[in-house]
Parts: C-alpha cells; structure tokens; sequence
C-alpha cells in the first residue's frame, strides 16, 4: 500500500514539474500571476473544466475564465489576530472579449482581506477586464 502511494505521489509531482506545452501562434496565451505566497490556477474556460490548471490558451474572440485563487488570512480573518492564519479559496471569472491570436496576456490576482481582486492585461500591462468574484470560502 505504501508503494502505491509514493508511486502515486510522484506521478503528480512529475505533472506538476512538466514543461508547458509550446505556444500555438493561433491561440491566445494567458499566464497567470499572484505573489509567491498565494496560488492562482486556471479551472474552467467557457465552462469546461481544464486539465491543466496553469494557464489558458484560447481561441480568439470573447471567453469566460474562471480561476481558483487560494491565499492565506493571518488571524483567521477575524478579531483574534493571534488566532491561527486560515486558507481562503476564491472562485474568479473574467470575461473579455477580444482576444487576438499570438497575443500574451496575463491574468493577475492578490488577496484583499478575506476576499479577492484580479484583473487581466495586455503585453502592454494594459487593464482589459477586471475579475469578478463569484464566491469565497474555505473550499
């Protein structure tokens, strides 16, 4: 049984460690961004679900993103700041309509509080879309 869990734990470290596929220069890029402490990873687009959560590669035109954004709140978010720091998870849909093949965008997301805020730019660092929060909780 042990065998099996470590064979198993090394398979999704080997996921997790793979190199992101090439660029197709037809689709749209988007990495995704939040501080090193925090952890952004694409969920679904245009309501599927994706099987790899480390960035979208779009055809162009308009899509929904959706986005799981996990961060942590010191005193548990409450008026015990010496209470222990909780794990918030944040679901994030940005929806934009115009993007362009080859392009690179990025998808950026920081903690406010107990909730969230993201916003999508362009190779520019443009702002085209900011991100909607669809709920928050310990998910």
């Amino acid at each position: 049984m042990r065998r099996l869990a470590l064979i198993a734990s090394l398979s999704l470290l080997g996921a997790c460690a793979s190199p992101l596929p090439a660029h197709d220069p037809g689709l749209a890029w988007v990495e995704l961004y939040t501080p090193p402490s925090d952890l952004l990873m694409a969920d679904k687009l245009d309501g599927k679900r994706l099987d790899d959560g480390r960035y979208f590669q779009v055809t162009p035109g308009a899509h929904e993103l959706i986005s799981r954004f996990q961060f942590e709140v010191p005193g548990g978010g409450g008026i015990n700041i010496m209470a222990e720091p909780i794990q918030r998870t944040c679901e994030i849909r940005v929806r934009y309509a115009d993007f362009a093949a080859g392009q690179r965008y990025l998808l950026e997301a920081r903690p406010m509080v107990t909730s969230a805020q993201a916003w999508l730019y362009d190779d520019q660092r443009n702002v085209l879309a900011r991100g909607r929060v669809l709920r928050c909780g310990v998910f």
